[in-house]
C-alpha cells in the first residue's frame, strides 16, 4: 500500500485512490460520533451474558506479536519518543512487538529506517520488511489490462533479485538489526503503482530462487486475502518449502472470509500473518467514538476466525493510526493496545467462548502461568459477564478498561473465586484481564 491521497501532508507522494475499490465492496463503514454499533441493542439494563469459558488446555496459534509500519521516505520517520512510545510495554505505552519496514529499490536509502529498526530491537521488538520494487534495471513495462506501463520483474533477474534481498538482510544484520522475515513483494495483486506479480511467477520465484534468502521469507502479501493468490504456493510442495510465512493484507476482507481452510490442510511448520491493514477508513480521525472500537472487533476475529499470528498496521503515527501525528496514543491505538501490550510474542491463543452474548466477544491467551483475557462489548449497554477459567488456580485478575473517557486505564483487580469471576462490561468499552 501506499499513503493515502486524502491525507494532507504536503509534498509526499500520491498515488491514486484505492478508496473507490473499498468502498465498491462494502469495506469503509464510517460511523458518526452519536452512532451506535451496527444492529447493536439498544436497552439500557444490564444484560445477562452467558459464562465465557477460558479452557487454556485447548491451544490454537503461538502469536509472533502486533505492530505497524514506519517509512521515512513517505511520511518521516518516528521521533524519538514516538519509537518509545509505540514500542514500550508500560503504562501509556503502544506495547507494539513488529515492525515493518521498506526495502529500499537503491542501497543508497538502506539505512533511512535504521534508526526506528534499531530502537524497536532494543524494546524487545521483531522486525519485517517488504519491497515495492526490485532495483529499476531488473524491472520491464508490460501492458496490464489497461495500464500500459505496468512494471514487472523481468524473468531473467530473479536470481539477482533474491540477492538483492538477501543483501538487504546482511546490510540490517551488519547493523544490528536481524530481520525476522522478508517479503518476496507488496501486493503483488494490487500494484497500480509498484510491481505487478502473476501467482504463476511468485510460485517460480519461489521454488527457484527463494531458496538462497538468508532470512525466512514472506509471500505473497495480497492486497484483500485473495486466496487464488496463496493457493497456488500453498499447492506447490516446492515452492510451498521456500516460504516460512504466508502474509496477507486484509483490506476491504470480510469477516466471512477470514477463515483459510487450506492453510490449516496444507500449511503446517509455516506462519500465518496479516502483514498490513488500516481499518475501518483512512478519512476519519483515530480518536472517533465509538467508531474506534471497530479496531478491537477487527483484532478479535483476524485472531479468533482467521487465527493469524501477527496483526500489523499501517503507519504507526498517522491521523487514523494508532500514534497521532502529535505522537499521543489515539483511541484506535488505544484499542491495539488491549492485545499489544498484554498478548507478547510467544504467547498462545486458547479457547474461549468467542461470542458470549450478541455483540460481544471474548479471546484468550496463556503466556507461562499469566491469562489474558479481551473482551469487547459493542453493544450500547453495560453487560454483566461471568469468566471461568478452567484449571486455573488464579486468585484475582487485574484489569485495563477503554471507554469513550478512559484509555487502557488500570481498574485495580478483581477477586476469582473456583476459577470464576464476574464483571461489568461497560457499553461500547473493551477490556483486557490479566490473572496474577
Amino acid at each position: 500500500m501506499r499513503q493515502d491521497p486524502t491525507e494532507p501532508r504536503s509534498g509526499e507522494r500520491r498515488p491514486p485512490s484505492r478508496r473507490l475499490l473499498l468502498s465498491a465492496m462494502g469495506a469503509l463503514p464510517v460511523l458518526t460520533a452519536t452512532a451506535p454499533a451496527a444492529g447493536a441493542p439498544r436497552a439500557a439494563a444490564v444484560t445477562a451474558a452467558t459464562t465465557a469459558v477460558i479452557d487454556p488446555s485447548a491451544r490454537r496459534q503461538t502469536i509472533r506479536g502486533f505492530g505497524g509500519m514506519t517509512h521515512a521516505a513517505w511520511i518521516g520517520d518516528l521521533t524519538a519518543a514516538q519509537r518509545d512510545t509505540a514500542f514500550g510495554t508500560g503504562e501509556g505505552r503502544l506495547g507494539l512487538s513488529v515492525l515493518r519496514i521498506p526495502v529500499p529499490e537503491n542501497q543508497a536509502d538502506w539505512s533511512r529506517d535504521l534508526a526506528t529498526a534499531k530502537r524497536a530491537v532494543q524494546l524487545g521488538a521483531t522486525v519485517f520488511a517488504s519491497p515495492w520494487n526490485p532495483p529499476a534495471h531488473m524491472v520491464e513495462t508490460f501492458t496490464h489490462g489497461n495500464q500500459t506501463n505496468a512494471k514487472r520483474l523481468r524473468h531473467d533477474m530473479y536470481g539477482a533479485y533474491a540477492r538483492h534481498l538477501n543483501d538487504f538482510t546482511t546490510f540490517l544484520r551488519n547493523n544490528g538489526v536481524n530481520l525476522y522475515g522478508i517479503s518476496v513483494q507488496n501486493e503483488p495483486d494490487y500494484a497500480h503503482d509498484w510491481t505487478w506479480w502473476t501467482s504463476g511467477e511468485m510460485v517460480r520465484f519461489l521454488r527457484e530462487n527463494a531458496g538462497s534468502i538468508g532470512t525466512r521469507v514472506i509471500a505473497p502479501e495480497s492486497f484483500t486475502y485473495t486466496k487464488s493468490v496463496s493457493d497456488p504456493i500453498l499447492d506447490d510442495p516446492a515452492a510451498l518449502a521456500n516460504v516460512d510465512i504466508i502474509g496477507t493484507h486484509l483490506y476491504g476482507t470480510p469477516f466471512t472470509d477470514f477463515p483459510y481452510p487450506l492453510f490449516k490442510k496444507k500449511g503446517a511448520g509455516k506462519e500465518l500473518w496479516m502483514t498490513e491493514v488500516y481499518h475501518p477508513d483512512s478519512t476519519s480521525s483515530a480518536d472517533l467514538w465509538p467508531q474506534a472500537l471497530d479496531v478491537a472487533e477487527h483484532i478479535h476475529h483476524a485472531l479468533v476466525d482467521a487465527e493469524f499470528q501477527a496483526y500489523v498496521w499501517w503507519y504507526i503515527r498517522r491521523g487514523y493510526g494508532p500514534l497521532r501525528e502529535d505522537g499521543h496514543i489515539s483511541k484506535r491505538g488505544a484499542n491495539l493496545a488491549h492485545f499489544a501490550r498484554f498478548v507478547r510474542p510467544g504467547y498462545v491463543r486458547v479457547e474461549a467462548t468467542a461470542t458470549p452474548a450478541p455483540h460481544v466477544h471474548v479471546s484468550a491467551y496463556q503466556g507461562g502461568d499469566s491469562t489474558v483475557v479481551v473482551a469487547v462489548n459493542k453493544t450500547v449497554s453495560p453487560v454483566s459477564q461471568r469468566f471461568t477459567l478452567k484449571n486455573s488456580a488464579a486468585s484475582r485478575v487485574s484489569s485495563w478498561l477503554t471507554d469513550a473517557s478512559r484509555n487502557v486505564a488500570p481498574q485495580g483487580t478483581t477477586g476469582v473465586t473456583n476459577g470464576s469471576f464476574t464483571v461489568t462490561l461497560p457499553a461500547r468499552s473493551v477490556t483486557t484481564f490479566v490473572t496474577v
